[in-house]
């Protein structure tokens, strides 16, 4: 990165318009692309709602269950990384998105699975939606990342969540 910031490479722009979490080159090709990944990614979650509701019990329960624990385990992680990575190659890194949109759902009541990581889901995306449009307003005409407003914003929420606890 380094290397194509000294040489003044014009594609240097468009990452570090990535690496802020913008929104900025978004096109509108991307964005429906972005959404049927997500949304294939999303029609899976049902079919490992009994994972989820099992795996948080500890792994003597979830043996006792029948449940295959390490199996379980690698495809719920390989589900997640799949749609952390679909939101991550439209818009960039989004640090706390990730962590806020499950706690926001469980502030709403939701402590089932399904209901939770569909909320999430939606929650999220409100949340970067939020974002993009409060750095579009903030400094008018320019645009502020959304990766950064969502840190900001992030931020402030882990900092209110500490003080309550």
């Amino acid at each position: 990165m380094g290397v194509l910031l000294v040489i003044g490479d014009p594609r240097m722009i468009l990452l570090m318009n990535w690496l802020s979490g913008s929104t900025y080159a978004l096109t509108a090709d991307d964005a429906r692309l972005a959404w049927l990944l997500g949304l294939l990614l999303l029609a899976v979650v049902p079919l490992a709602s009994r994972w989820l509701a099992i795996l948080p019990l500890g792994d003597g329960v979830g043996s006792a269950l029948g449940l295959g624990i390490e199996r379980s385990r690698l495809l719920l992680l390989l589900l997640t990384a799949g749609l952390t990575a679909v939101a991550t190659l439209l818009i960039g890194p989004l640090s706390f998105v990730g962590l806020m949109a499950p706690h926001l759902a469980r502030l709403l009541g939701l402590a089932r699975p399904m209901p939770q990581v569909l909320a999430s889901a939606l929650l999220g995306g409100f949340v970067m939606v939020l974002a993009d449009w409060l750095g579009r307003q903030i400094a008018f005409p320019l645009q502020l990342p959304a990766g950064l407003v969502a840190s900001l914003l992030g931020g402030a929420y882990t900092l209110w969540l500490m003080r309550r606890s």
